[in-house]
């Protein structure tokens, strides 16, 4: 069985989106969507950057997701899915590839997202670091001992076995990257986001976009969404609004969700949308399983070919 992987922040580069608006008009016609719902030139942004700018959160996410849902689009008649999942942003574009959120829907809340959160982090500035080489325990641990009155500092990330991100305020953060590397940590690195993402830091950001999700129409799924929060497929629309609200504040457990994913039958895991992150982090998670990507617009002509019987 198959299931359908979406990226989040941290896999967007210059020029993601352009050779599909290109090649295909169904993604230019979603493009010029996009543009009119969002009211500025996500376009420009994607193709033409600079980098500094399409990393900042309020135009990464609705990127990210525009890109994520035109791959979507033109393979899922060729190529369907048994399951989905996304790496937190990735989230929303598995809520639409389900059928829960059609794409206004989703843009918009993408949209909010990213303004809250980049607000959020200008509020209460945070950061977070990758920590590879030690045991989820030794992190954990690490991060109950530094939190205090006033202080956060968290898990955020369950990526893959020895790969965690923790988020939490700036001095926190400073601080344990000195007692991970202590305590044998092979790598820890600051990433370049622009706040505390996946901790309580965000709570204000996941209060109001609490309203915007509980306002907004849910659908059932037409295939089970394993999501960030629990790592177990859900069904039921309010679980799943329930699930998508929690998010912002809860820890992504994405090896957990691969090992569920493996457990319930699925063998092949396909990334829709820009980089490569997610199929790394399959590898390094699980053994015995496929995976490929599609990204650009070689990746759908072949998978299209390989549909038709043409090479």
């Amino acid at each position: 069985m198959r299931s359908w992987l979406f990226p989040g922040q941290g896999s967007q580069y210059v020029g993601m989106l352009r050779d599909l608006v290109d090649a295909f008009p169904q993604a230019r016609q979603r493009l010029q969507q996009a543009e009119e719902l969002l009211g500025f030139d996500i376009g420009r942004i994607c193709f033409e950057g600079p980098a500094e700018l399409l990393q900042q959160t309020h135009y990464t996410q609705p990127a990210l997701f525009l890109h994520e849902a035109i791959v979507v689009e033109l393979v899922q008649d060729i190529l369907p899915a048994a399951a989905v999942a996304g790496h937190s942003l990735g989230e929303y574009t598995a809520f639409y590839a389900a059928g829960v959120l059609d794409f206004e829907s989703a843009l918009r809340l993408v949209q909010l997202r990213g303004q809250l959160m980049a607000e959020a982090g200008t509020q209460q500035p945070g950061a977070m670091a990758a920590v590879l080489g030690l045991e989820d325990a030794i992190v954990e641990e690490l991060c109950t001992q530094l939190s205090h009155d006033g202080g956060v500092i968290v898990p955020a990330n369950y990526n893959a076995p020895g790969q965690v991100v923790i988020s939490g305020s700036v001095d926190l953060i400073q601080e344990a990257l000195q007692r991970l590397r202590a305590a044998g940590a092979l790598k820890v690195v600051l990433l370049p986001v622009s706040g505390a993402f996946h901790s309580p830091l965000m709570e204000p950001a996941r209060q109001r976009l609490a309203q915007a999700i509980a306002e907004t129409p849910f659908h059932p799924p037409r295939v089970p969404i394993y999501c960030n929060v629990s790592a177990e497929p859900l069904y039921d629309v309010e679980h799943l609004r329930e699930a998508l609200i929690a998010q912002l504040t809860s820890p992504v457990r994405w090896k957990q969700t691969l090992q569920r994913l493996y457990a319930d039958g699925i063998r092949e895991f396909v990334e829709l949308g820009p980089g490569r992150v997610l199929q790394g982090l399959v590898r390094r998670t699980l053994h015995g399983v496929t995976t490929f990507g599609l990204d650009t617009a070689e990746d759908v002509y072949r998978v299209l070919e390989r549909a038709h019987g043409t090479t």
